[in-house]
């Protein structure tokens, strides 16, 4: 079984469709404005597409030629927005305990319930705080025990880890890694981190499409758009597998690790394998970036991580050129 969307919100210039299998955690990856919150709410049934289907295991929850629209009460799906939505007056242990109640489960046995959820996501100690007294991510982490107490078919993750400082999303990244597996999981981010740490499959979305989808580290480790490369934090380059590197349109050559089929060919190149030298691939400089300890150069067709005072010496516009240090990459073919 699996969760299988078709959805298309013309308004919002989303047409997509993916494929989570049952139990498994997918990332939706894309910058904001990419629709990855429309398409969640459309699974979610908040948002009702213009065409398209949306299928749980053997279960039809839209199908707009069909014209089966099932109402989100009905759809058995948990959604975690990035402001948490919790219930302002309730205390964090009714909050949790709200979805096993709707479900009709006793008072008590749904507060035991949640109190359970609550020591699951390490929030029990504020069990009794009222939702309106809790920080940013005490509170992500009592809508992420709501959501799962409510035992869904499907959870919606929307950018679980917005607005929370470095050390307590990292908490939360690492709580989510021991709560997801076996639990159907639609994931969205901007961060490849989440997909790495989290993800069993990524899809990528640009302008409202997935323009690629499959398991976690073959999309980010062979990315076969320029988008989805850079999303996985590395450089695309093209061209032709020759036994001696990869052949450019351009007539440059590329040194890779000796590989060689043929056909058009990829390589995926990380920034931090790149430097600034007297000879090798002629680009463009067009933005400098704050990496760390290190100035990220964007170029028309490669990143270079360099020393703050390489950096200073760069201008937008300038002509530099860059050469791979390290093991040659990997060639892979570009079907």
């Amino acid at each position: 079984m699996n969760l299988v969307a078709d959805v298309v919100v013309t308004h919002r210039g989303v047409d997509a469709r993916l494929t989570v299998p049952w139990g498994t955690t997918l990332a939706l990856l894309g910058p904001n404005g990419s629709g990855k919150t429309t398409i969640l709410e459309s699974i979610a049934g908040l948002v009702p597409p213009d065409a398209g289907s949306v299928v749980f295991g053997d279960t039809v929850v839209f199908d707009a030629q069909a014209g089966v629209v099932l109402p989100p009460r009905k759809r058995k799906v948990a959604l975690v927005t990035q402001s948490s939505e919790l219930f302002p007056r309730m205390t964090a242990v009714d909050n949790v305990a709200f979805g096993p109640r709707a479900g009709g489960m006793d008072k008590f046995a749904a507060r035991e319930q949640a109190l359970d959820w609550l020591r699951r996501v390490h929030a029990d100690e504020f069990a009794d705080r009222r939702a309106l007294e809790l920080s940013g991510g005490q509170a992500r982490r009592v809508a992420i025990a709501r959501a799962l107490a409510s035992r869904p078919d499907v959870l919606l993750l929307d950018e679980p880890f917005a607005g929370l400082d470095l050390n307590v999303a990292t908490q939360i990244r690492t709580m989510l890694g021991d709560l997801l597996p076996g639990v159907t999981t639609l994931l969205t981010t901007h961060n490849a981190l989440d997909a790495h740490a989290l993800a069993d499959g990524v899809a990528i979305l640009d302008a409202g499409q997935v323009v690629e989808q499959g398991v976690t580290e073959q999309v980010m480790s062979r990315p076969r758009t320029a988008f989805a490369a850079r999303m996985a934090g590395r450089a695309l380059l093209t061209g032709t597998a020759t036994p001696h590197g990869l052949l450019l349109d351009t007539g440059e050559l590329v040194p890779t690790d000796g590989t060689h089929f043929p056909g058009p060919a990829a390589v995926a190149i990380r920034p931090h394998t790149i430097e600034i030298a007297a000879d090798g691939l002629r680009d463009t400089v067009r933005a400098l970036e704050p990496h760390g300890d290190l100035v990220r150069v964007h170029c028309d067709r490669l990143m270079a991580d360099v020393a703050p005072a390489t950096a200073m010496r760069l201008r937008h516009g300038d002509l530099v050129h860059l050469t791979i240090t390290g093991p040659p990459p990997a060639a892979y073919p570009l079907l």
